[in-house]
């Protein structure tokens, strides 16, 4: 026994070395700051950013909503119970999906345009392919093994999707078989939100009520690293474009810019408001940040600068959810107030 206790303190002080070894690395790399940089950049100017599109056809409130790939064409998902297709171009209903629960949370659009994707507080995460809803609105495929309610759902091809959940976990499905992949635990609370990068398709973010967010190996379902910060909830996170930095936000009343190489918190974006932070999302370049606010607002930042350049207001309730197009050519807000606007 008395050998396994040296072993013991052995490992634990062998740890604390690499700690501090680590330390000093990242000290030694840490050379200069984002602020330092930011004042070699110029001001980023206002852009005249006015909505473009109403989209009206939903009863109760608008939970989510997710762009296309084609950048025309975008999915909602609200508490009327109905999962709409939209064309964003006409203002028109596509497809108008009723589910079998209305209490729904999360919506997804398959990187092909072949299939959307629906989950909320029936645990389960619904596949419809958009083709045969017509024809009748049963799901290709439902996706049952989470426990707790379903917070939020990417798709990674149209074979695979990645779903979060209130029981603290995510989990990687195999869409042809309905099967699990993989699952990722390591949250203490709710997750709430995953993002999956655009260059390495090997790696996702998640988000949660554990305040913290992590990032995730597809391939050995680790989490490679945990980010702290925050002091409440974190509702959503998102990549930069270049995948090596993400933005959080948060109940705590900021959005946070995270560097993944440098493991560190590089901005907060404090809007001066004590309204939660529900939905985040990046332009085209990186140089803007679009953070939807439960006081019906959304805020334009300068990402490098961390100011606020511009407030996208009209909105009646609580902005649930802000999507930018895959070209940078347009922002779409979803609120409480039961509309959709198509900003540019």
């Amino acid at each position: 026994m008395s050998d396994l206790s040296s072993k013991i303190a052995s490992t634990r002080k062998e740890v604390e070395h690499l700690k501090d070894v680590i330390s000093k690395a990242k000290y030694a790399a840490d050379d200069t700051t984002l602020d330092e940089v930011a004042k070699e950049t110029g001001a980023a100017s206002k852009k005249a950013i006015k909505p473009r599109r109403l989209l009206r056809g939903h009863f109760g409130k608008i939970y989510a909503m997710q762009w296309s790939d084609d950048k025309k064409h975008l999915v909602s998902a609200s508490q009327d119970g109905k999962l709409i297709v939209w064309n964003a171009d006409t203002q028109n209903k596509v497809h108008a999906i009723p589910l079998r629960s209305s209490w729904v949370m999360t919506c997804a659009f398959s990187p092909g345009g072949t299939l959307v994707a629906s989950g909320g507080l029936d645990n389960l995460c619904s596949i419809y392919q958009i083709s045969q809803v017509d024809a009748g609105a049963r799901p290709m495929r439902e996706l049952s093994a989470h426990t707790g309610y379903l917070s939020c759902c990417r798709f990674l091809s149209d074979e695979q999707i990645l779903t979060s959940s209130g029981d603290m976990a995510c989990i990687l499905w195999d869409l042809q078989t309905g099967s699990i992949i993989k699952r990722f635990d390591d949250h203490t609370g709710d997750v709430m939100s995953v993002s999956v990068s655009g260059v390495d398709k090997n790696v996702f973010l998640s988000g949660g009520c554990d305040s913290t967010s992590k990032l995730w190996d597809i391939r050995t379902g680790r989490c490679l690293k945990t980010f702290v910060g925050h002091t409440s909830d974190i509702n959503a996170v998102h990549f930069f474009p270049n995948g090596n930095a993400f933005a959080t936000a948060s109940d705590d009343s900021t959005c946070k810019l995270f560097d993944i190489r440098a493991y560190k918190d590089l901005k907060t974006y404090n809007a001066g408001t004590n309204s939660g932070v529900t939905s985040v999302d990046f332009s085209l370049s990186g140089k803007f940040m679009f953070t939807g606010y439960d006081d019906f607002n959304c805020a334009v930042w300068d990402t490098i600068k961390g100011e606020r350049i511009d407030t996208l207001t009209g909105h009646e309730n609580r902005i649930s959810s802000v999507g930018v197009t895959k070209d940078g050519m347009g922002i779409c807000t979803g609120s409480w107030d039961s509309t959709l606007k198509v900003w540019a």
